[in-house]
C-alpha cells in the first residue's frame, strides 16, 4: 500500500515539473478556461496541419505565406504563453485572473497584425505609420514577458539587452559602438519585417518543428513511448546494471522525436531511475546517467532539440545533409555512453535484473543480432524496395506505397494481438520476455518508416515529411484500438473508436501545449539575429573576440564553449543555439581562416549546438538534473556534477570535429575510407570514456588513463602529429593560379591565402577554399567562381568579385591580394599513424587483461 502510495506521490511530483517547463503551470478549474486552454492548443495544432499539408495548394483556400504563417503561429503561442502559465508562482493556477485574459488577447493582436494586415504592411515596407508603431511597441513588451513566464528570465533579459544596445549604440564603449537606430528603423525591423522577431527562428518553428513535436506527442499518445521503454528493458535489463543500460537505448530512441531533455528524463526516468536504484546504482549517479541519456537524446537525428531544422536554414545546406553530418557524433557518443554505464556497473560489481526465464548467451547473442538485422532489413526495405517502386511505378508509386502500409499495419497489428498489450504502470518488477514485449509494437516503426521514406527517397521537405507521419499516427491512433477489439474479439471502451479518437485529440492538445515554450523562445531569439542584422555587430565580435582571445582559435573556441554552457543554464537549447551561433559561429569561421584552418559552417554550428545541450546538467542550474532528482531523491548539484563527468565525451567531440572534419563525415574518399573513420572514431571514444572514468578491463593505473587519452586523442585527429612530420599543403605563388587551376580535377578544393583591410586599418590573412568547377580553361575556372585578377608590381590583388558568387559567399572581396594558394601535397596517408596507435592500445588491453585474471584468481 505504502508503495503505491509512494508512486502516486512521485507521478504527481513529475506531472507537476513537467507542467511548470513544458506545457504550462496552470490547471484552472472552471468549466470555460478549461476549454478555452484545451481547444486553443487544439485548433493551433489543426492550423499547424493544414498549413504543413498540401490541401490549401489542391483547393486553393486559406494559402498562408511564411510571414502570415509565422504571425498566426506567434499568436497562438502568445496567447497560451500568457493563459497557461501564471505571472509568478505565487499567482493563482486554479484560475485565470481578468488581466491576464485581456493582456493574452492583445498580445494576440498585436503578433496577429502581420496577418490581419498583410496587405497594407506589404504597400508601406520602413514607413511605419503610428498604429504600426504602437503595436510594434506593445508587442515587443508582452513577448518579452509571454518568454519569462514560459521560460524564465534569462531569455528575456538577453532580448532586453539587445535592443538597449540597438537604441542606445551611440552611448556604448567605443569596442563596440555604433551609431544608434531611430526608433521607427528599430521597431519596423524588430517587429514589422522578417528581419527580427518573425525571422527565419520562427519560420522553422511554425514549418517544421512544430510538426516533428506533434508526431512526437502522438506517438506517446498511442504508445510508442511505452513500448521503447519496455523493449530496452526486455533486452537490455538482464545485463550487467542492465537497467541503466536499458537507461541509454529508451532515452536514445525517446529523444529522436523530443525537443526538450527536462521531457525526456521525466518520461523515462520514471522507469529507469527507480530500477537503477534496485540494482545497486546510488540516487546520485542513478539521476546521473538519467540525465546523460535524456541531454544526449537531443543529439540523435532527425529533432534534435530542434536544432537540425534551423541549421538547414543557418547553413544553407539540405536537412538530409544536417543528419548525415550529426549522425556519426551522436552515435559515438551514445555508444561510449553505454560503455560508461557498463564501467560503472563494473567497478561497482552490480549484477542485472533476473529474467523469469533463464537465456542462454547464444540466444542472447541471437536475440540482439536479431534485434540489429531487423533494423537494417527496414533501412534497406525503405531506401531501395520503397525507392524501386517509385523508379518502377512512377506517379502510381504514392497509391502503391500506402496499399503496402496499409497490409503492413494490419498484418503486424494482427501479430501484436498474439500477445497481451504492453502494461501502462511505470513500475517494472520483473523483466518481460523480449519477443513478446518487441511483438506487441512492431507497428509503432511504420510512421518511422514513413518519415524516412518521405526524407530520404522523395526528398520532400521535413515539413511535408513529418505531415505525412503525422497523418499516419493519427490513423494509428483512430483505428488500433477496434482492429484489436476485432482480431481479439473483444469488445469495451479500450476497444472503442470513441477512445481511439479521445487519445488523438489529448495528443493534439499536448503536442500544441508543448509548442509554447519554443514558439515564444524563438520569436525571442529572433531579437538577437535582428539585432546582429541591423547593428553590424557581428564585424565588432569578430574584432572584439579576437582582440580578447589574441586570435587563438583554441581560445575562441573555449570562450565560444563558456558561453553556450553560461547561456544554456536559462535558456532552452533552440533558443541558445539561435543566439550563440549568430553571435559566434562567423566569429570562428573567420578566426579559423585567419589561423590557416577551413572550419565548415556546419561544424562551427554542432560546435555550439552540443555546448548548449550540455548546460542541461550543468550546476548550478542544470534543469534536466533538478527534474532527475526529484525522482532519485539524491542531491541536484551532486546529480548535475556526475552528470556532467559522464558528458565529458560529448565535450570533448566539438573540438575533434572542428580539427578533423572527417568525424562528420565531410571529405571522405569512398567507403572504406568512411568504415576506417567509423571504427577509428569509436574506439578513440571508447578509450577517451576509459581514461576518463579510471577503468576498461579492471582499474586504470594512472599511466594507462593517460596514455588511454593520447590514443584518443591520436585517433580522433592523427593529423596533429602526421601534419608536423609531412605537410598536407604545398604553397605555391599566385602567378601559377590560372596554370594550376586549369590542371585540376573537376570538384577539387582550391585554397587560396588572401591579405586584406579591415576599416579599422589593422590588415588580416586568412584562408578559403573553394570547389572547382568542370570548365575547359584555367581562366574560365576562375571566372566561373567570380573572381578577377589583376597584377600590380608583381603581386596579385582580386580586382572584381562577381554577385552572388561563389568567391563572394566565401568572403572573398575586391583589393584583397592573393598571398599564395596551396596544392595537397604527395605524402603517405595519416591513416598510418593508426598502426603504432592501436598497439599501443592492444598493449594496455594486453596488460589489464592478464592484471583481470590475477585479481580473478586471487579472489575465486
Amino acid at each position: 500500500m505504502s508503495d503505491t502510495l509512494a508512486t502516486s506521490t512521485l507521478n504527481d511530483k513529475l506531472k507537476k515539473v513537467m507542467a511548470e517547463t513544458e506545457g504550462g503551470a496552470r490547471n484552472p478549474t472552471g468549466a470555460v478556461p478549461k476549454k478555452i486552454l484545451f481547444f486553443v492548443p487544439l485548433f493551433w495544432s489543426l492550423f499547424q496541419l493544414w498549413y504543413a499539408s498540401p490541401l490549401p495548394y489542391l483547393f486553393n483556400v486559406f494559402v498562408l505565406n511564411d510571414t502570415q504563417a509565422r504571425s498566426i503561429h506567434l499568436a497562438f503561442a502568445m496567447f497560451l504563453a500568457y493563459t497557461a502559465f501564471p505571472t509568478l508562482k505565487s499567482s493563482p493556477s486554479k484560475y485565470i485572473p481578468v488581466q491576464d485574459w485581456i493582456i493574452a488577447l492583445i498580445a494576440a493582436f498585436c503578433a496577429g497584425y502581420l496577418y490581419l494586415f498583410n496587405a497594407e504592411l506589404s504597400i508601406r515596407p520602413g514607413s511605419p505609420t503610428t498604429m504600426d508603431l504602437v503595436v510594434a511597441i506593445i508587442g515587443m513588451v508582452l513577448m518579452l514577458e509571454a518568454t519569462r513566464r514560459a521560460l524564465g528570465p534569462p531569455l528575456m533579459v538577453v532580448g532586453t539587452i539587445f535592443v538597449i544596445y540597438t537604441f542606445g549604440g551611440q552611448y556604448m564603449p567605443d569596442i563596440i559602438a555604433h551609431k544608434g537606430a531611430s526608433f521607427a528603423k528599430g521597431m519596423s525591423h524588430y517587429w514589422l519585417g522578417t528581419e527580427g522577431v518573425f525571422g527565419v527562428a520562427l519560420g522553422v518553428s511554425a514549418g517544421m518543428v512544430f510538426m516533428f513535436v506533434l508526431f512526437g506527442a502522438l506517438l506517446e499518445k498511442a504508445g510508442a513511448g511505452n513500448y521503447f521503454i519496455r523493449t530496452s528493458f526486455a533486452a537490455l535489463g538482464h545485463f550487467r546494471g542492465g537497467p541503466a543500460k536499458a537507461a541509454v537505448v529508451a532515452s536514445g530512441l525517446t529523444g529522436m522525436c523530443s525537443g526538450s531533455s527536462i521531457a525526456n528524463v521525466v518520461t523515462t526516468g520514471t522507469f529507469t531511475i527507480p530500477l537503477m536504484k534496485k540494482v545497486g546504482f546510488r540516487a546520485e549517479k542513478a539521476g546521473a546517467i538519467e540525465v546523460a541519456c535524456s541531454t544526449n537524446g537531443q543529439l540523435m537525428p532527425p529533432v534534435m532539440g530542434a536544432a537540425a531544422f534551423l541549421m538547414v536554414e543557418y547553413v544553407g545546406i539540405s536537412y538530409i545533409e544536417v543528419i548525415k553530418h550529426a549522425f556519426l557524433p551522436a552515435v559515438i557518443s551514445y555508444i561510449a555512453l553505454f560503455y560508461i554505464v557498463h564501467i560503472e556497473a563494473c567497478k561497482m560489481g552490480l549484477e542485472g535484473m533476473k529474467r523469469p526465464i533463464v537465456t542462454s548467451f547464444m540466444r542472447k547473442i541471437f536475440t540482439f543480432a536479431t534485434a540489429i538485422v531487423l533494423l537494417l532489413v527496414i533501412t534497406v526495405v525503405t531506401y531501395y524496395g520503397l525507392g524501386w517502386i517509385k523508379i518502377v511505378a512512377g506517379d502510381g508509386a504514392f497509391y502503391i506505397v500506402i496499399a503496402i502500409l496499409l497490409v503492413a499495419y494490419l498484418l503486424l497489428l494482427w501479430f501484436a494481438c498474439k500477445v497481451p498489450d504492453l502494461e501502462l504502470t511505470t513500475e517494472i518488477k520483473e523483466l518481460p520476455p523480449l519477443k513478446e514485449t518487441a511483438q506487441a509494437g512492431y507497428y509503432f516503426l511504420l510512421p518511422i518508416v514513413v518519415l524516412m521514406w518521405c526524407l530520404v527517397v522523395e526528398r520532400l521537405s521535413p515539413a511535408l515529411s513529418a505531415y505525412w507521419a503525422t497523418m499516419l499516427m493519427i490513423f494509428i491512433l483512430l483505428t488500433q484500438r477496434p482492429l484489436k477489439g476485432y482480431f481479439r474479439k473483444a469488445k469495451g471502451e479500450n476497444y472503442s473508436v470513441f477512445t481511439g479518437a479521445t487519445d488523438l485529440i489529448n495528443g493534439l492538445v499536448a503536442g500544441a501545449r508543448n509548442m509554447i515554450g519554443i514558439g515564444v523562445a524563438t520569436a525571442a531569439a529572433g531579437i538577437v539575429v535582428g539585432t546582429v542584422t541591423l547593428t553590424g555587430i557581428g564585424l565588432v565580435m569578430t574584432e572584439f573576440v579576437e582582440f580578447i582571445s589574441g586570435g587563438s582559435l583554441m581560445l575562441v573556441l573555449l570562450f565560444t564553449a563558456i558561453i553556450s554552457l553560461l547561456l544554456g543554464m536559462g535558456l532552452p537549447t533552440t533558443a541558445n543555439y539561435i543566439v550563440v551561433s549568430t553571435l559566434m559561429a562567423p566569429v570562428v569561421v573567420e578566426l579559423g581562416a585567419q589561423n590557416g584552418l577551413i572550419v565548415p559552417l556546419i561544424a562551427v554550428h554542432l560546435f555550439v549546438f552540443y555546448f548548449g545541450i550540455l548546460a542541461d546538467d550543468t550546476p548550478p542550474v542544470g534543469l534536466a538534473a533538478f527534474a532527475a532528482a526529484g525522482i532519485s531523491g539524491g542531491d541536484p548539484i551532486r546529480t548535475g556534477i556526475q552528470g556532467f563527468t559522464y558528458d565529458m565525451r560529448t565535450a570533448i567531440l566539438p573540438f575533434m570535429f572542428i580539427f578533423n572534419n572527417q568525424l562528420l563525415l565531410i571529405g571522405l574518399t569512398g567507403w572504406f575510407h568512411l568504415i576506417i573513420v567509423i571504427i577509428t572514431a569509436l574506439i578513440a571514444m571508447l578509450c577517451f570514456a576509459a581514461g576518463t572514468q579510471g577503468y576498461m578491463l579492471t582499474r586504470n593505473r594512472k599511466w594507462e588513463s593517460a596514455l588511454l587519452l593520447l590514443i584518443a586523442i591520436g585517433l580522433f585527429r592523427p593529423g596533429i602529429i602526421w601534419d608536423r612530420l609531412y605537410p598536407p599543403l604545398m604553397e605555391e605563388p599566385p602567378s601559377e593560379l590560372a596554370v594550376w587551376i586549369g590542371d585540376m580535377e573537376s570538384g577539387e578544393a582550391l585554397r587560396l591565402t588572401l591579405k586584406g583591410e579591415r576599416l579599422s586599418g589593422r590588415e588580416y590573412t586568412k584562408a578559403i577554399m573553394l570547389t572547382v568547377g568542370n570548365e575547359t580553361t584555367g581562366a574560365e575556372r576562375l571566372a566561373a567562381l567570380g573572381i578577377e585578377t589583376i597584377e600590380i608590381d608583381g603581386r596579385i590583388f582580386v580586382d572584381m568579385v562577381a554577385f552572388a558568387s561563389p568567391a563572394a559567399r566565401a568572403g572573398i572581396d575586391f583589393d584583397q591580394e592573393i598571398l599564395n594558394f596551396q596544392v595537397p601535397t604527395d605524402r603517405p596517408p595519416k591513416e598510418l599513424l593508426y598502426i603504432p596507435i592501436l598497439g599501443a592500445l592492444a598493449g594496455v588491453v594486453i596488460l589489464q587483461f592478464r592484471r583481470r585474471k590475477k585479481q580473478q584468481l586471487a579472489s575465486g
